[in-house]
């Protein structure tokens, strides 16, 4: 039986103590050694101003990793369409496939502050997802946490890169411009006329989508009949919701007969329980930074997590992300990502790693290719 393919999400994260030069270097080590373990892709984020994560320009760090590694598929998950233009989009990684064959993921994401930052949505967004924890198939489902988004700092990062989120965007149509771009020139509605693109025209970068609950990112992706991308590690109160969306709203294409879904997780992997919680103490603060508007800290140690003063209400704020990462020795993730995959149904599994050693990190995804099989029956990169 062949061993479900287990695929890499890099954030490049820059560790208290050490510099972004640091956590690129990082990276390509990284893919690398994912690369040698059988890691079916390696998928970089896009996060713009946060003290501590460096991987702010996807394009740019992807064609970095490709040509640091010979196989493993190289992408971006994701770049946000809410303020690059899908031209741009499609001559980005239309160079990087052109250079790369059969390597390139284009993972397009849909932005959801956009309209925070516009001004045009809550402080709070509407609750979405259980009121109440639950377990679906041996799956956490947690409660839907309740925050406050810190409003002015997204706007001041949405006004520094250039964001389009002052006018209403249909993101439908800007995935459909993308496509159109790579597969021989996309028509202005408003004058007819055809636009080509050299660089990106006819290469076979894989067009995916990537989305955090079951609104319009699922459902775009499955309109148009291509693979998606959903996020338990970001919102997994919606994954089930999410998958399901995307499914029924499938319907098959040229790229793609029938759905693909692709998972992802927080994940520590450390030679015993004792050690991988240790070495995952510092999330919850990070995920903290994040949700508190400081846009993800540099990422502490487990001695520097040790004596952060939690509050009840903080603790609250974070506890869907820290109940859900999964985190010990080989066999106890493994037997998580088991119940994740088959509580999804997932046909691929998007694991990502922050500790604050590189070399930690390196050994939680050695480790966790062990257990789960790869290099064995899953040797091969699609």
């Amino acid at each position: 039986m062949s061993v479900t393919p287990l695929s890499v999400l890099d954030l490049s994260p820059i560790s208290s103590g050490s510099t972004a030069a640091a956590a690129l270097r990082n990276t390509l080590d990284l893919a690398r050694h994912t690369e040698r373990l059988g890691y079916r892709r390696y998928w970089l984020a896009e996060h713009h101003l946060a003290p501590g994560v460096a991987s702010s320009a996807p394009a740019v760090l992807a064609g970095l990793v490709a040509a640091a590694t010979t196989r493993i598929r190289v992408g971006s998950a994701a770049v946000q369409l809410g303020h690059v233009a899908p031209l741009a989009v499609a001559e980005q990684f239309g160079t990087l496939a052109q250079l790369h064959p059969d390597r390139v993921d284009v993972g397009l994401g849909r932005s959801p502050l956009a309209g925070l930052a516009a001004g045009t949505s809550p402080a709070r967004p509407p609750r979405k997802g259980p009121a109440a924890d639950r377990v679906a198939d041996g799956l956490l489902i947690p409660a839907v946490p309740a925050f406050d988004v810190e409003k002015e700092s997204f706007q001041r990062i949405f006004r520094l890169i250039g964001s389009n989120s002052a006018t209403h965007r249909d993101y439908h149509a800007d995935v459909g411009a993308v496509l159109d771009f790579l597969d021989g020139g996309h028509v202005e509605a408003e004058s007819g006329v055809t636009t080509h693109s050299p660089v990106a025209e006819g290469v076979d970068a894989q067009v995916w989508i990537l989305g955090s609950s079951g609104g319009e990112s699922a459902r775009t992706a499955g309109a148009l009949g291509l693979p998606f991308g959903a996020n338990y590690h970001v919102s997994p109160s919606t994954i089930l919701e999410t998958v399901r969306a995307y499914r029924e709203a499938f319907r098959p294409s040229r790229r793609l007969a029938e759905p693909y879904v692709v998972v992802s997780v927080d994940v520590v992997v450390g030679p015993d329980d004792d050690t991988a919680r240790e070495l995952a103490s510092p999330f919850g603060q990070w995920v903290l930074s994040i949700r508190a508007g400081e846009g993800a800290i540099r990422y502490p140690s487990p001695k520097e997590a040790a004596q952060f003063p939690w509050t009840d209400e903080q603790r609250r704020i974070v506890r869907d992300r820290t109940a859900t990462q999964l985190v010990g020795s080989p066999d106890t993730v493994a037997r998580g990502l088991a119940v994740l995959r088959d509580a999804t149904a997932a046909d691929e599994l998007l694991v990502t790693t922050i500790t604050h050693e590189h070399a930690d990190r390196v050994r939680s995804y050695d480790l966790l290719a062990a257990a789960w099989g790869l290099g064995t029956s899953e040797g091969e990169h699609r």
